[in-house]
């Protein structure tokens, strides 16, 4: 209850989670909230290019479809990648992190330096990288950001782990003869999760700018998906006229990486001891 109500004061955090809440709403509902859902796969060329109106609040675009549809309906695939990425790196992430944490010797020094190898270059840059070897797709998209992401998981949760590792709690269970996995993933594990956390909640608002920049570049999903980077970069050869047609998705882009960021920021203030003191 009190980090419930130390959370609850903070205006910008749950400012941050008013947007990511309204944002999941918004996609498990959309087919139903959409204006013109079966549309916004169609093309419509009579309609291509219209300004905001009654009918169409923000607009149409060079196919004619229903830019608030497909807004709307991109809001799926967002989230979409955003959990699955993140839950990907950290499937792949945090085992390496505790192992190498945990241990000592090659094993340890052999996942580090692979870990330093792909921090070392830029996430969006090692993406780019394996999404030009792979055919561009949806899944694809997906799969190289996991692949990407997971050291920033990995060296978070090896500093938590040695730092865990000299603790008393530690030293007793080996004392005991409790066995290294159930160490590592029964009590190490849940001390260091509150830094995963933050990480995973800020990491999800990075992979879905990650995934716009990708969709933009035309490594991402394909058309007619509604996608907000694919969105944009259509809209490239008919700016600034239909402005309405790239506005609206990076408003979009926009909103959810801001409120995801501020719900990371509120939760790292709320489960981190350390920073609530220095505060």
């Amino acid at each position: 209850m009190i980090i419930l109500k130390k959370f609850a004061r903070d205006w910008s955090a749950m400012v941050g989670l008013a947007i990511v809440v309204l944002t999941t709403v918004v996609a498990a509902v959309a087919p139903k909230l959409a204006p013109h859902p079966l549309d916004a796969y169609e093309s419509h060329p009579v309609q291509r290019l219209q300004p905001p109106t009654r009918a169409f609040p923000f607009g149409t675009d060079n196919l004619g479809r229903d830019v608030l549809s497909r807004v709307i309906l991109g809001s799926r695939a967002a989230l979409a990648i955003a959990l699955l990425v993140v839950a990907g790196a950290m499937t792949i992430g945090v085992p390496l992190g505790l192992v190498a944490g945990y241990r000592s010797g090659w094993i340890s020094g052999a996942i580090m330096r692979v870990t330093d190898v792909f921090l070392a270059v830029p996430q969006l840059i090692l993406a780019l990288a394996l999404a030009q070897l792979l055919s561009p797709s949806f899944k694809n998209a997906m799969l190289a950001l996991a692949l990407t992401y997971w050291p920033f998981f990995t060296r978070i949760v090896y500093a938590e782990t040695r730092r865990l590792r000299v603790t008393v709690f530690v030293e007793a269970l080996e004392g005991l003869n409790a066995s290294s996995f159930r160490i590592m993933f029964a009590h190490i594990l849940p001390n260091a999760a509150p830094p995963i956390i933050v990480r995973a909640t800020i990491g999800m608002g990075f992979t879905i700018l990650s995934a716009a920049v990708l969709g933009f570049l035309g490594m991402g999903a394909v058309p007619p998906e509604p996608e907000w980077g694919l969105a944009i970069a259509e809209s490239r050869q008919y700016l600034p006229a239909a402005w309405w047609f790239a506005t609206f998705p990076g408003i979009a882009i926009f909103l959810v990486v801001f409120g995801f960021n501020l719900l990371g920021d509120g939760l790292r203030d709320v489960v981190d001891p350390r920073l609530r003191r220095s505060r």
